[in-house]
Order: C-alpha cells, then sequence, then structure tokens
C-alpha cells in the first residue's frame, strides 16, 4: 500500500509563505485556492494530504500521529512544549517574543524588578511567561489573553507584556516600548517521532525539496 504524507499547515500570516516555499519547492499547491474553505486538502500530484489548523494546533497534531509533519513557529513550540521532532529551520516568518510596558510606566516596572516585587504579565504565551520570570527569581501574576495584549497596561490590568511583534509597529503605535527581548522565532519543519522512523525515506525527501530553496 502506497504511503502519503500528512502534513499541518498553519492558517493566518504562515500560509502564504508556507504554501510559497512548497511550490518553490516542486509541490502541487493548487488545492490551496483562495476560494477553498475546506480545512483538509488533497494534492493527488504529490499524495500528500494538508490539513489547515490554527498555529497553536500543529504541534498537537503532529505530536499525536494525526499528521506527519507541520509547519510551526518556534514560538508556538517553546509555548506548547510537544514531544516532536523539530528537522529544519525554514528562516521565514521572523519575529520575537519581548517584553513590553508603558512609555510612562518603564521607571515603575524597573523599580518591581529592582526590589523583586510581585508584577502582572497579560500574555497570549503563559508557558514562556511562567519560565521567563522563574529564571530570573521573580513573582509574577499571568493574565492570559486570547486577544489584543497591547491593552492590558492601556486598561492597567497589567504592568507589562509578553507578547511577539514582528515590526514593533504595534506596540509604538500603542504607546508601549520593548524592555527585553526574550526569544526569536522563525518556521520549524517538525515530525511525529514514530512517523519520522516509518516514513523516513519519504521525509527526507520532503526536507531535500526544501533545503534546495530555503535561502
Amino acid at each position: 500500500m502506497k504511503q502519503t504524507l500528512k502534513i499541518a499547515i498553519p492558517k493566518g500570516y504562515l500560509l502564504d509563505s508556507t504554501t510559497e516555499l512548497l511550490n518553490k519547492a516542486g509541490y502541487d499547491v493548487s488545492c490551496f485556492s483562495a476560494d477553498n474553505r475546506k480545512l483538509f486538502l488533497h494534492s493527488k500530484a504529490d499524495d500528500i494530504k494538508y490539513i489547515l489548523t490554527r498555529p497553536m494546533d500543529v504541534p498537537v497534531y503532529v505530536e499525536s500521529g494525526a499528521c506527519d509533519l507541520g509547519f510551526a513557529g518556534k514560538d508556538v513550540l517553546l509555548e506548547v512544549e510537544s514531544n516532536v521532532f523539530e528537522l529544519l529551520d525554514i528562516k521565514d516568518g521572523y519575529c520575537r517574543i519581548i517584553i513590553a510596558t508603558k512609555k510612562d510606566c518603564i521607571e515603575k516596572v524597573k523599580s518591581h524588578y529592582e526590589h523583586f516585587g510581585s508584577i502582572k504579565v497579560a500574555t497570549k504565551y503563559p508557558n514562556i511567561t511562567r519560565k521567563y520570570f522563574e529564571k530570573k527569581g521573580m513573582q509574577v501574576e499571568i493574565i492570559k489573553l486570547y486577544g489584543s495584549v497591547e491593552l492590558a497596561p492601556i486598561l492597567g490590568i497589567a504592568d507589562e507584556i509578553l507578547d511577539i511583534t514582528a515590526t514593533g509597529k504595534t506596540m509604538t503605535e500603542n504607546n508601549l516600548v520593548e524592555m527585553e527581548n526574550v526569544v526569536e522565532s522563525t518556521t520549524r519543519l517538525i515530525a511525529n517521532e514514530v512517523s519520522y522512523r516509518v516514513k523516513n525515506e519519504m521525509i527526507e525527501n520532503f526536507i531535500n525539496s526544501l533545503k534546495k530553496v530555503i535561502a
């Protein structure tokens, strides 16, 4: 029986760059048409099945074996902490996770750091936040948000935020200033551990195809 690769593709800002990479590597991406709202796509030309999902869910599907491979940001891998193989740095989707606060509150926040007082941090990344401040030996109250994290200091529900940024423009427009750079992130190709052993030749061929077109 012929083997098929199942690949998790993140929806959102990484979708276009991922499909562009696949196209450059010689894979048929016609199934990713703009008017196609399906979440389960099949490229019969390459015998690859693509699963479109939320970025945070990519490593979950790969770890469980629902997908053999997936494209995920390093920020997502650090947050979700799934047990997967990280095979390749795609060197795309560059962004940074940073600590930021209101411009007129930076001295106040720094005083918390100096006296090791407890601070409130709003974030979409509670695991990264917890580990980061644990290393500093600081007490923090983590406020998990799903939407615009930048609003938290403005509305007074947090002293600072830990969030992702590509250009810093949103931070500047909301009167926030960067305090620390936590980690840099790019897109990674990940694999299910069992799939990597069982479908090793197929996966290695896929990796080699991508390597040829990665800048």
